[in-house]
């Protein structure tokens, strides 16, 4: 009998780690929940493994659930979040009207039109059909279904409400959809005007400023050009002629960038100015507390342990400042302090969002706060993206006017000149 590894949350929330013998992840995942614990990750051991292979292939075969793991392994479509979102409702609505797991599986495998969720379907009926679990069998699929995913389907499992928690997730994914829209939408405007100005003034400065440049060498005889005008030419010259190392420079400067934010302290620096930027400064901090405070809310309301669920909230932050931040709330609660405290000495999370947080734990209803802290943050991460809309649109005329302004007052400057030279 093979033997495996398992990481699990006691009842005061604390992690155990320990080796269990037994036929299935199934019957480790059932044995540990009767003694009180939640199972958060179930590995066979490797030992275990080589011995179970060497058996199978001394009998002229290879273990069946092995080679089925492998091949669903092999290829995994990644689900797009709508598809998910939707896969998500559709399933919670045939589990609802009473229709049982598989039988809702193969239903939305025959009626999906598109391959991904078709495959993942198939994969995952086969998988309950062959005895697994649904957060097992969804489990073979990691692209698509991460942690918080998971671990909420593997609540709902312990709890025997499959099709709340599945509601719970599709709103909590349609509320997170819709907010990154908001923000992809207030971040098109800025982005297509500094585009078409980056056009506009490359034109001006490669094809236009060299003209200029030739008409004046001419006309003014030697004569020395204002300052703003020989600041333009210069500019226009290294645009034209040093075009090729311009573009080695920029790409050199997007790669150390790339590079740095691929490490942790890289990231933590990135993700700090962006939490202090003046404009999306205050768009990012708030929109990763809604999503902190949804989170959390989302899965200690599913059942999931405190302490998982802020590792699952650190690791599905997006936000280095904020997961460390949580990091730190995580080793504190795992001592026994409240969650209010911590959150606190972060200096991350505003004070209203503590109070909040400290008179949901002394009601124990913290859940339902801190659904309302995530609703709060959401109204004001629209109220901040329409007034940043509406601020960015006169600064980008403004920019605009600016830079072909100087442009254009650069080159009349010496024409000026040569008029009234001509004149004189």
């Amino acid at each position: 009998m093979p033997i495996f590894q398992y990481t699990a949350m006691d009842s005061s929330g604390k992690e155990k780690k320990g080796r269990m013998e037994a036929a299935n992840e199934q019957a480790v995942n059932a044995a540990l929940k009767e003694q009180g614990m939640f199972p958060t990750t179930i590995k066979e051991d490797a030992g275990s493994k080589k011995t179970a292979r060497a058996g199978a292939a001394q009998q002229g075969g290879a273990p069946k659930k092995s080679m089925m793991n492998f091949g669903l392994s092999l290829g995994t479509p990644a689900l797009k979040t709508k598809d998910l979102t939707i896969l998500t409702r559709q399933i919670a609505i045939l589990l609802d009207a009473g229709l049982p797991l598989v039988r809702s599986l193969r239903t939305l495998e025959k009626q999906a039109k598109n391959p991904a969720v078709k495959k993942v379907m198939k994969d995952t009926a086969d998988s309950v059909e062959g005895g697994s679990t649904f957060s097992e069998a969804l489990s073979q699929h990691p692209k698509s279904f991460d942690k918080l995913y998971l671990n909420m389907i593997r609540a709902g499992e312990a709890a025997g409400a499959m099709e709340v928690i599945l509601d719970r997730l599709a709103k909590f994914m349609e509320k997170a959809a819709k907010l990154a829209a908001k923000i992809k939408a207030a971040l098109i405007y800025p982005v297509v005007v500094l585009t078409i100005a980056l056009l506009i003034t490359s034109g001006l400065m490669i094809f236009i400023v060299p003209k200029f440049e030739k008409i004046f060498s001419e006309l003014l005889e030697g004569e020395k050009l204002p300052p703003l005008t020989q600041f333009v030419i210069g500019i226009s010259n290294i645009m034209q002629k040093h075009f090729i190392e311009s573009a080695i420079v920029i790409g050199i400067i997007v790669v150390i960038y790339v590079l740095i934010g691929k490490t942790a302290k890289g990231r933590f620096v990135i993700d700090w100015v962006k939490y202090r930027a003046p404009l999306f400064g205050p768009i990012i901090s708030k929109s990763s507390i809604g999503r902190f405070s949804r989170t959390l809310g989302t899965l200690m309301s599913s059942g999931v342990p405190v302490l998982n669920a802020l590792q699952i909230v650190r690791d599905t932050s997006g936000n280095e400042v904020v997961s460390q931040g949580v990091q730190k709330v995580h080793d504190a609660v795992k001592e026994g302090e409240g969650l209010a405290g911590p959150l606190a000495a972060t200096k991350i999370f505003p004070d209203m969002v503590i109070s909040m947080i400290e008179v949901g734990e002394e009601t124990g209803k913290l859940p339902d706060m801190l659904e309302k802290i995530a609703e709060t943050y959401d109204d004001e991460v629209d109220n901040a993206v329409e007034a940043l809309t509406s601020m960015i649109e006169p600064l980008m005329i403004i920019f605009l006017a600016v830079v072909v302004g100087t442009i254009v007052i650069a080159l009349f400057m010496p024409l000026i000149a040569i008029i009234n030279k001509l004149g004189g």
